[in-house]
């Protein structure tokens, strides 16, 4: 996986790259510089560059950019939205260099200043932000927050590190922050960078060798990383000439009650088309349901219904009965693979300590609302630091969480580094109801398979996102429908190479 690193993580890497790799600051700083002007040297082709300047390291990268543009000939303006007074240490040293090569800098530190160069700053062919880093703290307002609207009505806006305006370790926006089209970010990704809402505010990311050692990436304790598919294509199950359905798993579904039919179906197709063997959906009342799932009516105890099953999802449209609360703690008391979602969520919110006595692996799949539910806490708070929220559950449960949204994010509470997976496949496409059966399905497939609960979850995600974005190219992102998100999980299984 990409490695994903917090502002106090990054900072640990400088200083490890500086005091025992040797590297001076000030080589750190050309070193980033040359690489953000590389790409704005694409982004440009042959035009004009304004480079926004901050205080700070940010800004001291962005005045090497500008001088190494001028060197390739390029008309690169650096405007300084702070006084000289507030550029110090390396980035002051810089600056220097700078003017000495002959450089131009516009001083924006003042309204006036700033509206009588704004029309010069947008009509540039690209806006380099290098207002502020990793290290903002408050929210950017007044007159800063005047020059990050100028900077987003840029015709292109390059990030240098990070998008001004983002909080780097859970990307909120404090009060403003840059649009950009591309990010270049220094060494590693950052928090902000990967998930939700920060990376929607980023464009293309990319991360530039600046130095630091890919061995101290390992020393520092980093907690999270994006999940790519080469990293998929090491945990999705092997296919042999010897498979047969035996071989593949037995998945029951356990969910659909009268009224909610569609759910149930929806998880038991998606776990076929992610390669169960067998499928069996079970619920109260009379089923129908494809010619590939058999049926099974519940009447009362689900405990023989569990006999031989390879892995058991549970919650899609299950309903919160007393029936439904018994069928959770028997999936649970008997220790068959399972799968949580929805309902079943419901069902045990307030008493999830039931999760940590589990007789074997759990997968909880919760999106925001129910995550809220099950910590006793609310959706904002939610989505204020989704990676603290997820570690959170996770560390309660002792379950594999899986905090569905854009950037869904995966942590194994069985384990005690508490290392998030992040999502880096779907979008706005899987925003239909029905995904998460869909989702929910195709995990308890990939259980059924061998997989272990945290393989399973993460693949899953990413598979089950993967297949929302190849739909939203057929159908757009409005049109895309849950049932069919099976077949293009199938498509997507298909293509995604298996090592080993």
């Amino acid at each position: 996986m990409i490695p994903v690193v917090t502002a106090s993580e990054m900072r640990a890497l400088d200083k490890a790259t500086i005091e025992d790799v040797g590297i001076p600051a000030l080589t750190l700083m050309e070193t980033a510089g040359r690489a953000v002007a590389e790409v704005a040297r694409e982004m440009a082709n042959g035009g004009s560059i304004a480079v926004v300047c901050g205080p700070g390291n940010n800004g001291g990268d962005g005045f090497v950019v500008a001088r190494v543009l001028r060197a390739h000939h390029l008309e690169a303006v650096v405007y300084l939205a702070v006084s000289r007074a507030k550029i110090t240490g390396d980035a002051a040293a810089h600056l220097a260099i700078l003017e000495r090569a002959g450089g131009v800098v516009r001083m924006i530190d003042t309204a006036t200043d700033l509206t009588e160069l704004a029309c010069e700053i947008t009509s540039a062919a690209v806006t380099v932000d290098a207002l502020f880093g990793v290290g903002l703290a408050r929210a950017i307002e007044g007159h800063n927050a005047d020059v990050v609207a100028v900077i987003n009505r840029g015709a292109q806006r390059l990030a240098l590190d990070i998008p001004s305006g983002l909080e780097a370790d859970t990307g909120q926006v404090l009060g403003v922050a840059v649009k950009a089209d591309r990010t270049v970010t220094m060494a590693a990704h950052k928090v902000a960078l990967v998930t939700s809402p920060g990376f929607a505010y980023c464009g293309q990311v990319s991360a530039c060798d600046i130095g630091v050692p890919p061995g101290l990436l390992a020393t520092q304790g980093v907690r999270a990383g994006l999940v790519e598919e080469r990293d998929v294509s090491g945990w999705l199950p092997r296919i042999t000439p010897l498979d047969h359905k035996g071989t593949r798993g037995h998945v029951l579904v356990i969910g659909g009650s009268p009224g909610m039919r569609g759910a149930g179906r929806l998880s038991a197709m998606a776990a076929l088309r992610a390669g169960a063997g067998l499928v069996t959906l079970a619920a109260e009342g009379e089923l129908t349901a494809h010619d590939s799932i058999m049926t099974r009516t519940i009447t009362d105890s689900i405990v023989k219904l569990l006999e031989g099953k390879a892995a058991v999802v549970i919650g899609p449209g299950l309903g919160t009965s007393e029936s439904a609360a018994r069928w959770v703690g028997d999936v649970l008391a008997v220790g068959v693979p399972a799968v949580l979602d929805a309902d079943a969520l419901n069902l045990i919110a307030g008493v999830t300590g039931v999760l940590a006595k589990a007789h074997g692996p759990v997968v909880i799949t919760p999106h925001p609302g129910e995550a809220a539910r099950l910590l006793g806490s609310t959706t904002k708070d939610i989505e204020a630091d989704r990676l603290a929220a997820a570690r959170a559950l996770a560390t309660q449960t002792r379950a594999v969480v899986v905090l569905k949204g854009a950037r869904t994010i995966v942590c194994d509470g069985t384990l005690a580094d508490d290392y998030c997976s992040i999502n880096s496949s779907g979008g706005p496409a899987l925003g239909t109801a029905g995904s998460g059966d869909v989702l929910a399905g195709v995990i308890g497939a990939l259980l059924a398979q061998g997989l272990s609960a945290s393989d399973a979850a993460r693949a899953g995600v990413y598979v089950h996102g993967r297949a929302g974005d190849t739909l939203s190219i057929l159908h757009g992102e409005r049109g895309v429908i849950s049932s069919d998100l099976p077949v293009g999980v199938a498509g997507i299984l298909a293509k995604i190479p298996r090592l080993g």
